[in-house]
């Protein structure tokens, strides 16, 4: 099972938590990592398209919405509410409520949770599960920008 590490922010704004979490998917590219973000649904997943493209001026991290017609063997970074790639990736970012699907094929686990009640409660379930799962996820707290 991979490791899993689980980034808790102070605030519950979701650009905020948008935002980080383009950080570590732009670290993990500057790695030569693959990364699949897992997220809720196609509009969130969309909605991090779009951040992607402009959460910093001096980045370009190559990505796209995961379909039918990707070209995922030539795409660093997948995004999608629903299916997953063909091959495993090294990273799994997940923004979703739900535990992601291959997390046992994937090389990390990256769980990002903010203050908001509700993914907070769904973050703790993750948590619990992971332990379940014989996994023990390390917790870095994340103060604001």
């Amino acid at each position: 099972m991979p490791p899993v590490d689980f980034h808790v922010l102070a605030g519950t704004e979701s650009r905020a938590r948008g935002r980080f979490a383009c950080r570590e998917i732009e670290k993990a590219f500057l790695a030569d990592q693959t990364v699949l973000v897992w997220c809720d649904s196609e509009t969130e997943a969309a909605a991090l398209d779009e951040l992607l493209w402009t959460f910093a001026d001096r980045s370009f991290v190559p990505h796209e919405l995961l379909t039918p017609e990707s070209s995922w063997e030539e795409t660093p970074v997948l995004i999608s509410a629903a299916a997953s790639p063909p091959a495993p990736p090294q990273v799994l970012v997940n923004l979703a409520a739900g535990m992601p699907p291959g997390i046992d094929t994937a090389g990390r686990v990256i769980e990002i949770i903010d203050a908001d009640p509700a993914r907070r409660q769904a973050g703790r379930a993750r948590f619990r599960r992971y332990r379940e799962l014989g996994i023990e996820p390390t917790t870095h707290n994340v103060s604001a920008d």
